[in-house]
C-alpha cells in the first residue's frame, strides 16, 4: 500500500511540474519577444550593460524551464527495437562538429551486437547528448578527450562515455543525478536528473567513477529486453 502511495505522489509531482513549467513559460516567451521588439525599436538598449544580464538571466530561466519539462516527462517512453551500434554512431556522427571546433578530440569503439536494444529513440538522444554535454563543460584543458564504448553487457549492452576533464569528489557523485544540485557555476542542476529518469525508463541503469583531476566515466547498462 506505501509503494501505490509514493507512485501516485511522484505521479502528482511531475503532473504539478509540467503545469508549473507551461504556465511559467507563456509569460517568459511573451516577455522575450516584447524585449525583441523593444530592441528592434531602441538599438541603444542592446549597448547597456544591464541589457546583456537581463538578456543572459532570461535564457537561464527558458533553459530551466526546458530541463523541468524534460524531468517531468522523462518517464515517458516509447521503446522500439534498434541496432544500438548503428544508433549510437549516428548520435555521436551528430556532435563531431560542435567537439572538433572545441578543440575536443573523440575516440568512439563499438562492438556490435547479435540483439537489438528496445529504445526511445528521442529520450536515448537526450541522454547520450546530456553526457557528451557534461564531458565538454568538465573539459577546460588544451587536449580534452572524450572517449565512447559501446560493449555487450548481462543481458544487454553498457556504453561507456568517459572524459578526462576535472572530475568530481566521491560525495559529489553520490549526488549528481539529484534534481536541483549542481556544481557548475550556471547549472540547472537538472540535466544529469533527467538523464537518469530517462535511463530508468527503459530499465536500465547509470553508475559513474570519477577522480578530481583526472576525470569521469558514466557508465549506462540498457537490458536487450524491454521488460
Amino acid at each position: 500500500m506505501q509503494i501505490e502511495i509514493t507512485k501516485q505522489s511522484e505521479k502528482d509531482f511531475r503532473f504539478l511540474l509540467s503545469r508549473l513549467s507551461h504556465e511559467i513559460r507563456n509569460p517568459v516567451t511573451l516577455i522575450n519577444s516584447e524585449l525583441q521588439l523593444m530592441a528592434s525599436s531602441h538599438p541603444e538598449l542592446c549597448s547597456y550593460r544591464q541589457w546583456d544580464s537581463l538578456m543572459d538571466n532570461l535564457e537561464y530561466v527558458k533553459e530551466l524551464l526546458k530541463e523541468l519539462s524534460d524531468f517531468s516527462h522523462a518517464q515517458t517512453v516509447t521503446l522500439v527495437p534498434v541496432n544500438p551500434a548503428e544508433f549510437l554512431t549516428t548520435v555521436l556522427s551528430c556532435q563531431k562538429n560542435t567537439l572538433d571546433y572545441l578543440g575536443i578530440r573523440l575516440e568512439i569503439h563499438v562492438e556490435h551486437t547479435s540483439s537489438p536494444v528496445f529504445l526511445d529513440r528521442i529520450k536515448m538522444r537526450q541522454v547520450i547528448f546530456n553526457l557528451i554535454k557534461n564531458s565538454c563543460e568538465a573539459i577546460d584543458q588544451p587536449g580534452g578527450k572524450i572517449i565512447v564504448n559501446l560493449t555487450p553487457a548481462d543481458s544487454g549492452i553498457c556504453i561507456c562515455i568517459k572524459d578526462n576533464g576535472c572530475g568530481m569528489t566521491h560525495k559529489q557523485t553520490e549526488n549528481i543525478f539529484h534534481p536541483f544540485i549542481t556544481y557548475k557555476p550556471e547549472g540547472t542542476g537538472l540535466g544529469l536528473a533527467v538523464t537518469a529518469e530517462i535511463i530508468s525508463a527503459h530499465h536500465g541503469q547509470i553508475r559513474v567513477s570519477s577522480t578530481p583531476g583526472q576525470g569521469s566515466a558514466f557508465y549506462i547498462y540498457l537490458p536487450t529486453s524491454p521488460e
